[in-house]
């Protein structure tokens, strides 16, 4: 059984596969048109200092995430 924890608790520089989106609505189709979506790899870039911002990469596409968005989102194979 793969552990999964929350896109927001990971490191700058950190890799990850995404497992859920526990979004919905409009919020989880631009999600989705960003190509954040179940096994998508996705890699940290940063994250603000008081953890209110994250930058992530999926595929070629940087995309930046407020906290309350990044902790929608669950992820395995963290490293």
């Amino acid at each position: 059984m793969k552990t999964m924890t929350l896109l927001s608790a990971c490191t700058k520089g950190g890799r990850a596969t995404v497992a859920k989106i526990n979004a919905a609505g409009a919020l989880k189709q631009r999600l989705i048109s960003f190509g954040l979506m179940k096994g998508a790899e996705i890699m940290m870039l940063e994250c603000g200092l008081t953890k209110s911002t994250f930058e992530i990469k999926i595929g070629s596409v940087n995309i930046a995430l407020r906290r309350e968005e990044a902790e929608l989102i669950e992820v395995t194979n963290v490293h």
